[in-house]
């Protein structure tokens, strides 16, 4: 399995973004009944904006939430990492960006969760959307079922309507910091006990531009039969 599916963060604790991990923990200090239903999360491509997504749909159905979130371990923790929760919808609005897609989307909405408490639905890349499904998206979001959570991702938020911007909870993915990207790679290096100089590590960091998946994808290649790695090597 690659590196970026292999060690991708599963709960709150294991995100590097220190600001997003703070604004999920902020989620923990209110009951889920009374969270918002709808959020929006922007940035550039690569910093954690699905992953963190998924990490919410574990918060909303975790079998054995924790005080720092859920536990990553329970079997609706598992089914939703695996990708295989029928409560946890994912549509990529790229390539399913027309109002049929948000019609059925919209159709499905009222049936009640199947085994956690909430369906999740989860649009990436939401600014792809024409106007007639953000229209359609938008009454949806205007009067969802209290068993209904929506997480909205898009590298381009200027092309969200403000009317769906609106209704949601922004969360802004800024670029990672070195100290966050080195991190990530540190914890990867150590797990799978790669040899590589620190000065190699930071190279690496600075050339993912800010980008965990990007920092992720340059480590595992370079790793690929170098028994040591050496800034040379980078």
């Amino acid at each position: 399995m690659t590196f970026f599916l292999k060690y991708r963060p599963q709960v709150i604790d294991d995100i590097d973004n220190a600001y997003v991990q703070g604004e999920l923990i902020n989620l923990l200090k209110k009951p889920k009944n009374e969270l918002p239903h709808a959020y929006l999360f922007t940035g550039p491509r690569g910093a954690g904006k699905t992953t963190a997504a998924r990490v919410v749909s574990k918060f909303f159905n975790c079998g054995n939430q924790t005080k720092r979130g859920p536990c990553g371990k329970c079997e609706q923790c598992k089914t939703i990492a695996e990708g295989r929760n029928i409560d946890v919808i994912e549509l990529d609005a790229a390539s399913n960006r027309g109002i049929d897609e948000i019609r059925s989307l919209r159709d499905g909405i009222s049936l009640a969760p199947v085994f956690g408490g909430y369906k999740v639905y989860i649009i990436d890349e939401v600014h792809m959307l024409t106007t007639e499904a953000f229209n359609a998206l938008l009454k949806t979001l205007e009067e969802p079922p209290p068993h209904a959570i929506f997480v909205l991702a898009t590298t381009d938020p200027q092309k969200v309507p403000v009317t769906v911007r609106s209704r949601c909870v922004e969360i802004v993915f800024k670029k990672a910091a070195k100290v966050e990207l080195m991190h990530a790679l540190g914890r990867i290096v150590q797990e799978e006990k790669i040899k590589i100089d620190n000065d190699a590590l930071e190279l690496i960091s600075d050339y993912a531009d800010g980008s965990f998946r990007d920092a992720v994808k340059y480590l595992e290649q370079v790793s690929l039969g170098a028994k040591e790695i050496k800034i040379d090597h980078i």
